[in-house]
């Protein structure tokens, strides 16, 4: 399917009204849609694009989605020193960081600060434990979500059933390093530590970036309503 036959198929689904969740949970309303456009896969190839995914949403709801995850040269202290240094135990007793780091210090001392080039994991001390570029955390979401075609629903319960109305689609393009550092700032990219002592080593489950999925409008310089 591209882009047209999507505009022309959406155009069906929009003026039908409320159609009848095909599965329960979370994942009910992208699947509904994608059934409703014969789609098996969950992505819409458009040609002079590429890979443009396609991503629906309750209108109601702010779920968080990973964009992507982000390690590459970014550490400026090695990690288990960093964990040994300012870890917590997790739930198995490990020593690790496992924080959604925020602009204000956390138990462990340790805060984001926000540039337009850099973002960087400190603690009050001064030692700066991982810093990323914004240039490269821009490439990285565009490698990931290069074009997001995103749909929102209004919802209604009947009874236990879930009924889905998709009234917006919107076609969403193209970012910026400015734009990344600046919706960081404002807390609607989240970054997530997710990493361990395993004793000879850290094991790092990959730095998380997450946003919410009623805030992805937020992460392109180009929204185009379809």
């Amino acid at each position: 399917m591209d882009l047209n036959e999507f505009k022309i198929e959406f155009k069906e689904i929009r003026e039908h009204g409320f159609y009848k969740s095909m599965r329960k949970g979370p994942t009910g309303v992208g699947h509904t849609l994608e059934q409703c456009l014969g789609l098996t896969e969950n992505n819409i190839a458009v040609p002079d694009l590429g890979n443009v995914e396609l991503k629906a949403h309750r209108d109601n709801v702010t779920s968080l989605i990973t964009l992507f995850t982000f390690n590459r040269k970014a550490w400026v202290m090695q990690p288990l020193s960093a964990i040994r240094a300012y870890g917590t135990p997790d739930q198995n007793g490990r020593l690790g960081l496992y924080f959604t780091m925020s602009q204000q210090p956390n138990s462990s001392g340790l805060f984001l600060t926000v540039t337009d080039e850099v973002v960087s994991v400190q603690h009050t001390s001064g030692r700066t434990l991982v810093r990323w570029f914004t240039k490269d955390l821009s490439t990285q979401f565009h490698a990931k979500m290069p074009a997001l075609v995103l749909v929102t629903a209004r919802t209604e319960m009947r009874g236990d059933t879930e009924y889905f109305n998709y009234y917006r689609a919107r076609l969403l393009t193209k970012t910026s390093p400015t734009l990344i550092a600046d919706q960081i700032r404002r807390g609607s990219i989240l970054i997530d530590l997710r990493l361990h002592d395993a004793i000879t080593h850290a094991r790092n489950h990959g730095t998380g970036f997450r946003a919410s999925e009623g805030s992805l409008d937020q992460l392109f310089t180009k929204v185009e309503t379809l």
